[in-house]
């Protein structure tokens, strides 16, 4: 019957076990032998030497006065129950016959030398037999001793072997399996395990055969599908425009096409199946395209000396509970060209046409003058017309100019110590006349002790009057518009509040992109305002946003840095 791998660890402990038993077994065998031989002689011998001691004690006040002899009776009568030695009961009885001689008045000196001869005897035999159990008792001891030595030579012999041997039955097996495993994971599936145990090491080493063999059977059958959808993925991915990179779940790079080769600069085998921590540090680029979170912005890189666009697009594909992902860039060079020469014409028409558009303002303004003529109340009201929609064709340049600088990154500013409160009152000051045509009423609050900010005045102004002018636009007549000056932090917030229509929660977040407006409004505009406004602010290291219910009104606000 076949041993399993517990029974043999069983049985080695019990082996180990049996072993410490013999060497305790022997221990106390010999030392209980002992033992009792050394109590022998105390009880034996050393109490017969006593009881001698005391007669021989007691034999002078018997000489003086045998009446007086009640201890050497004492002690003769405890010597009499105590014979052990050959020789020594005949001794004993010739003493007890002595004695009664001495009792009876026979105090003669022969009588008295028989009784100390008959004492010596009885000494001399018990002195001889005490040395005799001595040097037996120290025969005893070494041979105890000699065997003792021997039986645990003997078993340090077979515990030493079997502490040696023991644990290859565990650990061969196991170490058998380990490097099988191993490679098995590098991908050897014709590694094979040959174990002949039936114990349960042998039924998983069948259990491996198994499983070797099926993957090797998976591998062969599969190999050549795998390597056709393996080179037909290849040849999609590289006739992809669009440079791409596969990273799977576990940061190792899957794939590369030749146009992302391009850019990283790398070959295939310098990046593919490498870690992304490992790539990171060794190319630049790669290490912004994976820890950049700038989906959707564009970013510039310099291509064979020349200046690329790009936009980059994380693509995740789920993986039962993991996710890979891929990094896409798309090359929008073409468009951002395209974008800054729409940039430019707009700077050089809107320039140019505010030139002809001054001019036929101040032409305006002389035909009022009633210098240069009377006009008819028909044509003072065409004067007027014609000047509303030159300030109107003024404003909108102005603000697509503005726009112009935001889009090429030529925004100037003059940064300075601006106090507040100056800044409003410049505001309010610029929109009265707005505000009193719909009897609007504009109040200001200011916390005490403000202190000054680093800000542009001018473009400050701009974007408060900007709110301002909006905050009256969607107002209803004869309501107010309420502005809040207020430092939080280090930081001093700006906001214009009105109790208007409002804005809905869905157009809130689209509120500042150009030339976006809000669905349903019959108020005119370039929609480029709060768009100019938000990159005002930005550019001075603020931040500018806004809340608003509909029906309750709206609150634009933003913060600039204090000095």
């Amino acid at each position: 019957m076949a041993l399993t791998v517990k029974k043999k660890i069983w049985l080695g402990t019990l082996f180990l076990f049996f072993l410490l038993l013999i060497t305790g077994g022997a221990g106390i065998f010999f030392m209980a032998r002992l033992k009792g031989e050394s109590q022998n002689v105390l009880k034996a011998n050393y109490e017969s030497l006593s009881y001698c001691h005391t007669m021989q004690q007691q034999l002078d006040t018997i000489e003086a006065n045998y009446t007086r002899s009640n201890n050497f009776e004492n002690a003769l009568v405890k010597q009499e129950a105590n014979i052990t030695e050959q020789g020594e009961n005949k001794a004993t009885s010739e003493l007890r016959t002595d004695f009664n001689k001495l009792k009876g008045g026979d105090t003669s000196k022969q009588t008295i030398k028989s009784v100390e001869r008959e004492l010596q005897i009885i000494l001399s035999l018990n002195m001889q037999a005490i040395q005799r159990k001595s040097k037996a008792a120290d025969k005893t001891a070494k041979d105890a001793l000699t065997i003792i030595a021997a039986i645990s030579g003997v078993i340090f012999l077979i515990a030493f072997t079997f502490i040696i041997n023991f644990p290859s039955v565990i650990s061969g097996p196991v170490n058998r399996l380990t490097e099988a495993i191993k490679e098995i994971a590098n991908k050897n599936y014709s590694f094979r395990v040959h174990m002949n145990n039936k114990d349960e090491f042998g039924t998983l080493a069948n259990s491996f055969n198994e499983m070797a063999e099926r993957l090797e059977y998976f591998e062969h059958s599969n190999l050549n599908k795998l390597m056709f959808e393996k080179s037909r993925a290849e040849a999609v991915i590289n006739s992809l425009k669009d440079a791409s990179i596969g990273i799977d779940k576990n940061d190792i790079v899957l794939f590369a096409n030749q146009q992302a080769l391009q850019l990283l600069n790398l070959k295939g085998e310098q990046i593919i199946g490498k870690p992304v921590s490992e790539l990171k540090g060794k190319n630049d680029l790669f290490k912004f395209l994976v820890e950049a979170d700038n989906n959707g912005t564009p970013f510039k890189i310099v291509v064979d000396n020349q200046e690329n666009y790009f936009t980059k697009e994380v693509i995740e594909v789920s993986e039962d509970d993991a996710k890979n992902k891929v990094i896409v860039l798309k090359n929008i060079t073409s468009f951002k060209e395209l974008d800054v020469a729409k940039t430019n014409f707009i700077a050089t028409i809107s320039h140019e046409l505010k030139t002809p558009l001054a001019s036929s303002d101040f032409s305006l303004k002389l035909l009022e003058d009633e210098r240069t003529g009377t006009l008819t109340n028909e044509q003072k009201e065409l004067v007027s017309n014609l000047k509303q929609d030159n300030l109107r064709m003024l404003k909108i340049l102005s603000e697509l100019l503005n726009m112009s600088q935001v889009e090429a990154g030529r925004i100037q500013l003059n940064i300075t110590e601006v106090n507040p409160q100056t800044i409003v009152l410049n505001a309010i000051k610029a929109v009265e006349t707005n505000a009193r045509e719909k009897r609007i009423s504009i109040k200001n609050f200011f916390e005490d002790a403000l202190p000054n900010i680093h800000a542009d005045e001018d473009k400050t102004i701009w974007v408060l009057n900007n709110f301002l002018v909006n905050a009256i636009k969607y107002s209803h007549e004869e309501s107010t518009v309420e502005v809040h000056v207020y430092k939080k932090e280090n930081n001093i917030i700006f906001t214009v509040k009105d109790y208007g229509k409002g804005i809905a929660e869905e157009y809130q977040p689209k509120i500042f992109d150009r030339y976006f407006k809000v669905p349903g409004s019959n108020e005119k505009g370039t929609g480029l305002g709060l768009a100019i406004s938000k990159e005002f602010i930005e550019a001075q290291n603020g931040k500018i946003w806004v809340t608003s219910k509909p029906g309750e009104g709206s609150e634009f606000s933003f913060f600039l840095p204090v000095v």
